[in-house]
């Protein structure tokens, strides 16, 4: 039986399950171990793990904590309520929006690789081709937010490190619009997600791309990354102080568990706690080298669970209530028993989004694709519901496929 415990609870003979840490590169070797001396547990606590989940099976129990299966329920039910609250407004449809979205996205990705390039050369950054990205970008969310979003679910595992800074772009972009912010505090918010990890080019390659855990001392340059990218973006001539905010503290954590500094929350500027929730359900949801990503809706539950000491849940429930529960490119199972992909936020149903039904789980066969408004009712397009999320691998859909047919 899988439990979760307060990290104080941890005992010399508990077998570890889940360290349920909130940035993918901890310094354990392994995710799942048992534990076999005080100097384990220490190591836990000096992590800034505050809860894990331990298998009573494997090691020892504790009768009153509550299982997996409660946990979730229970952090399911404070989604729900969550979702009560209205989307942002969407100006046009997501096939329309999907055509310019691609190019942007393509755009936005080389513009990267030549920031990344240039540092790596030791050359001057150019700030021109960020500019016109980050304004693209914003166009492209003002009118409909999910097409750029559901590109940012989509990355090759090989070029990682571009296209998350792309998605964080778009979704801190997505994010500060959806807080109401003026134009220009969206712009610089666009500008610090597209260069947040511009460190991590001061990162020997060996490290950042190494196809496993990193080793304790691999993980202490990892952490280097914000600092470092501080140091140069800071020589760039008319680069504001929010970006370089972002850049300096976006693994800062509300708690004072983060790095570099380690400052406790009120230190810590409201865009750069944008910016941890944003690259944290980025990296989470995205393939790794050494690690598969977590389904949107998995993502959001953790860091919803991960806000009661490391994020402001405040901003946690914002950026849900931003992207949506089940957000664009998501597969679901609906009632009927069909499988389908989220390609669309209803403004005031979140938990009803417009779906394209692609795949029958009754006659495991592909079925002719159906636009879904499931927030309508039966014999106007809808009469059917969620009930799940699913994993696409397990089906074997390619969810790219489905989001970019008939664009």
């Amino acid at each position: 039986m899988i439990k979760k415990i307060p990290s104080e609870a941890i005992r010399v003979g508990m077998f570890i399950h889940d360290l349920n840490v909130d940035w993918m590169n901890h310094p354990f070797v392994r995710n799942q171990f048992v534990i076999t001396d005080d100097a384990a547990i220490a190591q836990i606590m000096a992590t800034g793990v505050r809860e894990v989940y331990i298998d009573t099976e494997r090691g020892l129990d504790m009768p009153d904590a509550p299982t997996v299966e409660e946990v979730n329920a229970e952090l399911d039910a404070q989604l729900i309520k969550i979702a009560e609250e209205p989307s942002p407004i969407i100006k046009v449809s997501f096939a329309e929006e999907m055509g310019r979205a691609r190019k942007i996205h393509g755009q936005a990705t080389n513009a990267v690789r030549m920031v990344m390039r240039d540092v790596r050369l030791g050359q001057a950054i150019e700030l021109e081709g960020v500019a016109q990205v980050v304004e693209d970008i914003t166009d492209s969310v003002l009118r409909n937010s999910g097409a750029l979003v559901g590109l940012s679910g989509i990355k090759d595992k090989d070029e990682y490190t571009f296209l998350h800074s792309v998605s964080v772009c778009t979704l801190m972009v997505t994010f500060a619009q959806s807080l109401g912010l003026d134009k220009e505090l969206i712009r610089l918010a666009g500008v610090g997600g597209l260069l947040h990890d511009t460190g991590k080019m001061k990162v020997p390659n060996e490290i950042l791309n190494k196809p496993g855990r990193l080793t304790e001392a691999e993980f202490a340059i990892m952490r280097t990354h914000p600092e470092e990218g501080w140091q140069i973006l800071r020589e760039i001539d008319g680069l504001e102080d929010i970006p370089l905010d972002i850049t300096l503290h976006h693994h800062e954590r509300m708690d004072g568990t983060g790095y570099p500094h380690k400052l406790p929350g009120e230190q810590i500027s409201r865009m750069a706690q944008m910016a941890a929730v944003v690259d944290v359900y980025d990296a989470i949801t995205s393939d790794r080298c050494y690690h598969k990503g977590m389904p949107a809706p998995e993502g959001l539950r953790k860091l919803w669970e991960w806000s009661k000491f490391h994020f402001n849940p405040e901003l946690v429930q914002a950026f849900m209530r931003t992207i949506g529960i089940y957000p664009v490119g998501t597969l679901v199972r609906l009632e009927s028993g069909r499988l389908a992909v989220v390609i669309e936020q209803n403004e005031a149903a979140m938990l009803q989004p417009i779906v394209k039904a692609i795949f029958s789980t009754k006659s495991n066969t592909y079925i002719t694709p159906q636009i879904i408004d499931l927030s309508r009712p039966m014999g106007k397009g809808g009469a059917d519901k969620i009930v799940g999320h699913e994993n696409p691998e397990k089906w074997q859909i390619n969810i790219a496929r489905f989001l970019f047919e008939g664009v």
